[in-house]
């Protein structure tokens, strides 16, 4: 990983933020103020209660459910988006012939990491508050976060592409997220369908990820018992990565024209 791109990441996680009196503090405060009151509304006013927890063979408080569920989504959305922008919020340096125009992805998934690895270690603090302490198996949220990196820039660098020539992508994108945040099972699980649902719910890369994260820090299970659910996921994320690459190839003489 160069100097230049880490470099580039620290500046685009900054400048989001610049002006603003808290600074990149509400790079934080957002997201645990939308956590919070997804907590209330789905904790406490609907009254969800605890969940079984494989690892303890007891019952683990639904919050802990619900951060390892929302986490990870954060995380794919805020990167999806923000790569699905870059061309286009970059256009000065596309224009640049020295410039390597296949890093901006790369410095928005960066920018994006910075704050996801933060809500990592919120979700290992909410664990701990209730008595659930590290273990060995915590250590393998290094190979989701891998996971999630890799699909949002297999699916963020081809809406990026799209986006340079097509103004409307970056809109759809955001719809897309949107109606896909409550499609993906985050505060449901996906049991509560129909078996006949099941299937095509699951189909979801991001139902992968966030199955997951809930496998780490709540039910305890190792990521290779889901072989199938990793075979499929990663053959998606490679397709993704394959198209993305090619598209980027292809069109890239043509950026500085249309941006």
């Amino acid at each position: 990983m160069s100097s230049t791109l880490i470099h580039l990441a620290k500046n685009d996680f900054k400048s989001k933020y610049a002006g603003s009196v808290g600074g990149i503090i509400w790079a934080f405060a957002q997201p645990v103020v939308t956590i919070l009151i997804y907590w209330f509304v789905f904790g406490v006013a609907f009254q969800s209660g605890a969940v079984e927890g494989g690892s303890s063979g007891g019952r683990m408080p639904y919050v802990l459910w619900l951060v390892a569920g929302v986490v990870p989504w954060l995380f794919v959305s805020e990167a999806v988006g923000g790569i699905t922008s870059s061309l286009t919020d970059y256009s000065y340096l596309v224009k640049k012939v020295v410039f390597n125009v296949k890093q901006l992805p790369y410095v928005r998934t960066l920018s994006a990491l910075f704050v996801h690895l933060f809500f990592v270690g919120l979700i290992f603090a909410v664990s701990a508050a209730y008595g659930y302490y590290p273990r060995v198996l915590h250590l393998q949220v290094l190979y989701y976060i891998a996971a999630a990196t890799a699909l949002a820039l297999g699916a963020g660098r081809i809406f990026a592409v799209l986006t340079a020539f097509f103004k409307d992508v970056q809109i759809i994108v955001g719809v897309i997220i949107q109606i896909g945040f409550w499609l993906t099972p985050i505060f449901w699980e996906i049991s509560a369908l129909p078996e006949r649902l099941r299937f095509w719910f699951s189909l979801n890369p991001v139902y992968y990820i966030i199955g997951g994260y809930r496998n780490t820090f709540v039910y305890g299970i190792p990521f290779f018992r889901d072989f199938w659910g990793m075979l499929y996921f990663w053959g998606v994320v490679l397709l993704l990565l394959t198209l993305g690459e090619y598209m980027f190839n292809r069109l890239k003489p043509h950026f500085a024209d249309v941006l």
